[in-house]
């Protein structure tokens, strides 16, 4: 597949618009996709979608989120102007001055985060960082009335605005790679596959505030093997030293062998031979991670009913958790290539 091409599916993924727990607009596009390649295709309880192809044993499990970390309305002032809280981990002053949408039942209203300016502010106000809980979003009301009268009310879920674009003809920034980059090689692996084993692709819920959607579908579904798919930290640019990761963009999708300093997942000796050999069969470039930060759906796959053995492959990211993420088109076509192929060979493994 071309980047152009898997870039329309990652594009109307990234654009789509789902905090945890409002997933529903990102559910659709991800049940669009996978409905033609799959034997049967349901909503869970907690909001997960599933889709099975039928085959035979081991049955192995593939999870991406749909979840993007967002906001949500805590209170709205009587001269209109809306207080929010964060849903998942932002960096407070990545969001200072960003547009945003407030999304209604009526339909969507675009506001900005602002703050006091730096024109009033005491000198020794200048010299801290602005935190969330001092922002507002402006929506151009003058009044509590006028912001309720457009829909907007105490648990409105709020999204950053913002584009997918090219910066190259292969390197592409948005929101939300973080993990529609990995509900893109979810697809993508669930489609080009030819496995004879039993294949369970869940795009999962809430992985953002705990892992929440991971953790029921794996226990209802209950494999004998799993991949989970996210966006790993690249390093490569200012700021990073090689010492705090040596992934970096292009240079292929990344195999975690630990993350999260063994807290998260600790990838089971098997597992992590079943991938690295995949990828060196179909000479599918790779970086392999063992990072002290962060994890995936794949801590609450490994530990769900008496243990899943549970891998992580990755699309290397840099800004994730802002809104100006970025990738590189090559590594996201690889990661789902190293899945499919990879489903091709678990009997080998499991």
């Amino acid at each position: 597949m071309s980047a152009a091409n898997i870039g329309e599916l990652l594009k109307r993924l990234s654009e789509a618009h789902g905090i945890s727990g409002y997933e529903d607009e990102v559910r659709e596009i991800v049940k669009d996709a996978l409905e033609p390649f799959a034997d049967e295709i349901r909503v869970d309880n907690m909001g997960n979608l599933v889709a099975v192809k039928k085959g035979e044993t081991p049955s192995v499990m593939i999870a991406a989120h749909m979840d993007e970390i967002g906001m949500m309305v805590k209170q709205i002032d009587d001269d209109g102007f809306i207080r929010f809280t964060c849903i998942g981990g932002w960096f407070d002053q990545t969001l200072l001055h960003q547009r945003v949408i407030l999304h209604t039942p009526d339909g969507n209203v675009r506001g900005v985060i602002g703050a006091k300016p730096p024109h009033v502010m005491r000198e020794d106000e200048r010299k801290k960082v602005v935190e969330a809980r001092d922002m507002f979003i402006d929506i151009g009301a003058s009044s509590r009335d006028e912001v309720e009268k457009r829909g907007i009310s105490i648990g409105t879920p709020i999204t950053i605005d913002r584009d997918f674009t090219f910066i190259t003809d292969h390197i592409v920034t948005c929101k939300a790679f973080d993990n529609r980059s990995g509900v893109t090689a979810m697809i993508e692996a669930f489609k080009r596959t030819s496995s004879s084993a039993e294949v369970v692709a869940v795009a999962t819920v809430q992985e953002e505030v705990g892992l929440k959607g991971a953790r029921t579908s794996a226990f209802e579904i209950s494999p004998d093997i799993a991949i989970a798919t996210d966006v790993a930290i690249a390093g490569g640019h200012p700021g990073i030293d090689r010492r705090d990761t040596t992934v970096e963009l292009g240079k292929g999708p990344v195999i975690t062998v630990s993350d999260a300093a063994g807290r998260g997942i600790i990838t089971p000796r098997n597992v992590l031979k079943w991938l690295e050999e995949s990828a060196k069969k179909y000479e599918i470039p790779y970086q392999l991670s063992v990072s002290e930060g962060g994890t995936t759906d794949a801590t609450a796959i490994q530990i769900a009913r008496s243990g899943i053995p549970t891998g992580v492959v990755s699309i290397p990211a840099r800004y994730i958790h802002s809104p100006v993420e970025m990738l590189d088109l090559k590594d996201l076509d690889r990661c789902a290539e190293l899945i499919a192929k990879a489903l091709e060979t678990v009997h080998e493994y499991c």
